[in-house]
């Protein structure tokens, strides 16, 4: 893998990991078209840990709250403050774990094909687009997040791990279409994706150990920095535009994207 491959690769991660666009369409469709090699499982590895830093930069000040909180909900026994938030990130990650350990071998083997990327793309961005109608049309959404709300959102969040859905924009789906606002609804599917950003960094990091391949650090650590920052701005961009426009123009992108796959 040269330097203009990793640079890439690194951007469109960054780029897309929270987006509503799925990064995993992108990055599957692309080498392929390029015909570019595979990038190894420690250039994944590293882009994983980027895009976890960043959000977890992003959202610094609410993680250190949601920790207090959820410390003093398990010494009190009872929920306080945003405790049911902190431990809806928690058990709202078990559908999505346990989906991935007994199906991740099926998905890599049958579900990485343009046909597949190209129907979830066009399905769940069509989904995404009807759940903000919906969301509109209720007059009025929920500020506050319930126990009923974790589970169905968790439950969404495992269809994430078909390439072409985009785990942030399922997260966002299914929160649109429970009531949620749209701010409580990117909020916590970005804070969702930290323990699943975690889980998928330390399984890779595993296969990464029982490989003898050699690493190039310099490419490593030059992606690092192009998917970190690329990651951090996208957080704050996109959150600002969807006070602004709303979901239509990911909507709009996704259907043309996945016409485009079904071209190619």
């Amino acid at each position: 893998m040269d330097i203009v491959q990793a640079i890439t690769l690194a951007f469109i991660q960054g780029f897309t990991e929270f987006l509503p666009i799925s990064s995993s369409a992108h990055l599957i469709v692309l080498p392929k078209f390029l015909d570019w090699p595979d990038q190894g499982l420690a250039f994944d590895v590293i882009l994983h840990f980027a895009t976890l830093c960043a959000v977890v930069l992003y959202y610094r000040s609410t993680l250190v709250m949601l920790g207090a909180d959820f410390f003093s909900s398990v010494a009190n026994r009872r929920m306080q403050g945003d405790s049911l938030l902190a431990w809806g990130i928690l058990l709202g990650t078990i559908p999505v774990g346990i989906t991935g350990l007994l199906f991740n071998d099926a998905i890599e083997t049958h579900l990485r094909s343009f046909e597949v990327v190209a129907y979830a793309t066009i399905f769940f961005g069509i989904m995404l687009g009807l759940s903000d109608w919906v969301n509109r049309s209720l007059g009025k959404s929920r500020e506050m997040i319930q126990g009923m709300d974790i589970l169905v959102i968790g439950c969404f969040q495992a269809l994430a791990l078909i390439p072409g859905t985009s785990r942030s924009g399922i997260t966002i789906t299914a929160a649109l279409f429970i009531g949620l606002s749209r701010g409580l609804s990117i909020k916590f599917a970005f804070l969702l994706s930290i323990p699943v950003i975690i889980l998928a960094t330390i399984l890779k990091t595993i296969d990464l150990f029982q490989e003898s391949n050699q690493i190039d650090w310099l490419i490593l650590l030059i992606s690092f920095v192009v998917a970190f920052l690329t990651s951090y701005l996208t957080i704050v961009f996109f959150i600002r535009l969807v006070e602004r426009i709303g979901f239509l123009p990911f909507v709009v992108y996704r259907i043309l994207l996945g016409a485009l796959l079904f071209l190619i």
